[in-house]
């Protein structure tokens, strides 16, 4: 006789499940089977594939799920802070509290020991990330004070007049002659009409290097990048030499050291030492957010790349952390300050 129509029931413990999901089937009982039974073996051969197809859309379920929960850990988790992030994209907010450099066009980038091989580098160029450095005037003449004005102009030449405060100030501004002598880091200020200025005085003829290290706000994206632009100081210009490599600067009357060795191939650290002139270790006080601020500027084409220390002292040193772009000469300037006095010390770095 054909077996009764199936009723919902719970599995026993030790009960054969499979039969319960051939319940479930339509055409495996009376009801749908038009009150035919199938033969003993089509019903065995019937139940497993039943019980292969559900698994088969178990798996898949579970498969995307999974798919979807991992999509979902990685867009949302946030990077553990100290960890090297990489180049900051547009609108993406660093740590200044941490080590990192403003270097390469268009990013900032965490240092640490983890820094990718040759680091990137920036004020080569007038325009980036969309933005153009557009100076008033490029001429100056040697030992005089004269006006610097220039302005960022965005999309369809537009002044940008809206940027963010990183250590302390809009805008940071490197001023240096192509031989690498004369080094200032100055801070404009900018008039409501996105125009930035500042007195400056070039003191030998030559041609100098101005770059603009600012991060840019425009249309709610924040925008970091250095641009770079010639002055010229007519006259004779006779470019000197670097200076021999060296781990000693006595700059103002301080004794000025570091200890490390960078290189292409790792980010190394770089411990700044400053003793006043009885020997003992100075009490360095924060400067623009921290307790020194290390440019380095690759000789031939005046790369740049400027990086911020640890935000502690380390056994009364500045801790710096820095990947070399690339073989060659550079020098580093330290800027550093005590008793409200700002300092420079300068080494020159060969790189193998």
């Amino acid at each position: 006789m054909p077996d009764a129509a199936p009723t919902d029931r719970p599995a026993q413990p030790g009960a054969d499940t499979s039969s319960a999901l051939v319940d479930d089937v339509p055409g495996a009982g009376s009801e749908d089977g038009a009150g035919t039974e199938p033969p003993v073996g089509d019903r065995a051969g019937f139940r497993l594939a039943a019980f292969g197809a559900v698994l088969i859309v178990v798996l898949f379920a579970g498969y995307g799920l999974g798919r979807l929960n991992n999509s979902t850990a990685s867009a949302s988790a946030p990077p553990v802070a100290g960890t090297p992030t990489g180049a900051a994209m547009p609108g993406m907010a660093m740590d200044e509290s941490q080590p990192h450099a403003h270097n390469s066009d268009g990013a900032t980038v965490q240092s640490g020991p983890a820094m990718p091989m040759g680091a990137a580098v920036g004020g080569l160029s007038l325009s980036s990330g969309g933005l153009t450095l557009v100076p008033e005037t490029t001429t100056f003449s040697a030992g005089k004070s004269q006006r610097l004005a220039f302005r960022v102009a965005g999309a369809g030449g537009a002044p940008v007049t809206t940027y963010a405060v990183v250590h302390d100030k809009p805008l940071h501004l490197i001023v240096v002659r192509r031989d690498l002598t004369g080094f200032q880091h100055v801070h404009p200020t900018m008039a409501p009409d996105g125009t930035w200025g500042i007195d400056l005085t070039l003191a030998e003829p030559g041609i100098y290097r101005m770059i603009a290290d600012f991060t840019a706000i425009v249309g709610g994206r924040q925008i970091a990048t250095t641009l770079g632009s010639d002055l010229t100081v007519a006259g004779d210009y006779s470019p000197r030499a670097l200076p021999a490599p060296g781990r000693n600067d006595s700059p103002d009357g301080f004794s000025v050291s570091y200890e490390g060795t960078p290189n292409t191939e790792a980010t190394q650290p770089l411990l700044m030492t400053v003793a006043g002139a009885d020997g003992r270790t100075a009490m360095l006080d924060p400067y623009l957010g921290a307790f020194g601020h290390l440019v380095v500027m690759r000789e031939g084409d005046l790369a740049y790349v400027h990086v911020h220390p640890e935000a502690t002292l380390v056994d009364g040193k500045v801790k710096f952390w820095l990947t070399a772009p690339s073989s060659g000469s550079y020098r580093m300037f330290f800027d550093f300050q005590v008793a409200d006095q700002v300092h420079t010390a300068a080494w020159t770095l060969k790189i193998d």
